[in-house]
């Protein structure tokens, strides 16, 4: 027997993909540029098509989620941010278009005041230390999979590299093969995929 709700979901994913196109490279969504084709990334995003519907793949590396779990505890122990004492200020620059008219080209904000620098200078001190002498956290390999009215959103956590748009192409592949259920995290593990060095998977 079929369930109304995931029924509803299909339909309305259908929908939503039918009445918005979506602007495809090579039957891939692409949202990002890359003007350094050979860097390693540690997070990116990439959709395709599967049965009519949108997919849509947010990858993180474990290293970038063990530092985001540094920069969390960071800000916890420094404490809750200061009100900036400065009075916000902007000053408009223009350049003149013609005999009597003028347009705003770019805007000139304040900067830190003294107190916001401390703080953040505070952060960044703690970051340093917890990176040195490291914290009690693991960032395994993760998969989560949620259904949205304009699709499906896949949250991703694997030791992939990521180069590119070749890079993003085998990204889109691996979680092709795990929405069908065509492979398992713990198996693509040991894919040529994945980095080869075992030191990319923290814990």
């Amino acid at each position: 027997m079929k369930n109304p709700r995931c029924e509803r979901f299909r339909i309305l994913m259908r929908q939503f993909h039918r009445n918005h196109p979506w602007r495809l490279t090579n039957g891939l969504f692409i949202p990002h540029a890359y003007p350094e084709p050979d860097k390693v990334n540690l997070w990116d995003d990439v959709g395709f098509i599967l049965n009519r519907r949108r997919v849509m793949v947010w990858w993180i590396h474990p290293k970038a989620r063990y530092e985001d779990e540094i920069s969390r505890r960071a800000y916890e122990e420094a404490g809750p941010m200061p009100e900036d004492s400065a009075s916000w200020s902007e000053e408009k620059r223009r350049k003149r278009v013609g005999r009597s008219r003028k347009r705003v080209v770019t805007y000139r904000t304040q900067g830190w005041s003294d107190q916001m620098k401390a703080y953040f200078e505070r952060v960044d001190a703690i970051e340093e230390r917890l990176r040195q002498e490291g914290i009690d956290y693991e960032a395994r390999p993760s998969l989560v999979v949620r259904w949205y009215r304009w699709g499906i959103g896949m949250e991703l956590c694997a030791p992939l590299e990521v180069r590119g748009v070749e890079g993003v192409r085998t990204l889109a592949e691996l979680a092709r093969l795990l929405i069908r259920r065509k492979t398992t995290l713990e198996k693509a593990r040991h894919a040529s995929c994945f980095v080869k060095d075992r030191k990319c998977l923290l814990g």
